[in-house]
Parts: structure tokens; C-alpha cells; sequence
């Protein structure tokens, strides 16, 4: 029997400046290049891999749908575990990373803050929030 689903093996992210994507992720998430050409840069993220495409070639990939441009809104949001999301956060900063919102404790939980990459896309970092103190 084939298993369904499998894991996610690849995700491929739309950039209009490839140079400038590509900089941004070996800079901001410390990684190296795990294969490039003229078209594409791709980071290995634990098993998965990020593959950033000029947004030039997408069409070859998603035809006949349309590329959408960046400035139509967000449709996705990635998430990466960390153990210190505040730690992260300073870490960002240092790296000229702006915030879109956070660090902040939510309901369900967890401690998140997001950023955007130059792609328009949004990553958020995540741990789980310090329980409160006893006897409050």
C-alpha cells in the first residue's frame, strides 16, 4: 500500500530577486546553499527542502495557473520550531530582520514571532510558552 500522504519533500517559494532571497536566507537562517543555478537557490530545512525560484520561471512550474505578485497578500505562513523564541528574536534583530509582530504568548499555548523574508513571505518561529508561575 503507497502511503498517503507522504512527507513534505520540497516547497518552492516565488522571489523576484533571487540574489537578494538567496543572501537573506544564508544570512538570516544560517544555512548554505544545497543546490543553485541561474533560476534557483535551495536550503535544506531539516528534510525538507526550501527551493527559492525567479518568479520568471514559475510559470513553467504552476501553468496554466497565474503567479500571483507579492503585494496581493499573504496566503502562507511557515512555521520553524525553536527552544527560545525571544533568544531567536534578538538573534533576528542583529541580522536586521524587522518583526511583523511579537514575541507574544498565545492562547493555545505556544510563544510566536513573525518576520517576512524579501519575498513577501512570512516565517514564524515558534516554542512552546513558559507555564505561569504557581501560587500567582
Amino acid at each position: 500500500m503507497v502511503a498517503w500522504p507522504g512527507d513534505i519533500q520540497a516547497v518552492t517559494l516565488f522571489v523576484e530577486d533571487l540574489a537578494r532571497a538567496k543572501e537573506f536566507y544564508q544570512q538570516v537562517f544560517e544555512l548554505p546553499v544545497d543546490f543553485e543555478d541561474e533560476n534557483s537557490a535551495v536550503f535544506r530545512f531539516g528534510g525538507t527542502l526550501v527551493n527559492l525560484l525567479s518568479v520568471a520561471s514559475a510559470p513553467g512550474l504552476v501553468a496554466p495557473a497565474p503567479v500571483g505578485s507579492p503585494d496581493q497578500g499573504v496566503r502562507a505562513q511557515f512555521t520553524l520550531g525553536v527552544t527560545d523564541v525571544d533568544q531567536v528574536c534578538r538573534r533576528l534583530a542583529e541580522r536586521g530582520v524587522s518583526l511583523l509582530n511579537g514575541p507574544m504568548d498565545r492562547s493555545w499555548g505556544i510563544r510566536t514571532a513573525s518576520f517576512r523574508d524579501p519575498g513577501g513571505h512570512i516565517w514564524e518561529i515558534a516554542a512552546p510558552s513558559a507555564p505561569a508561575p504557581a501560587g500567582g
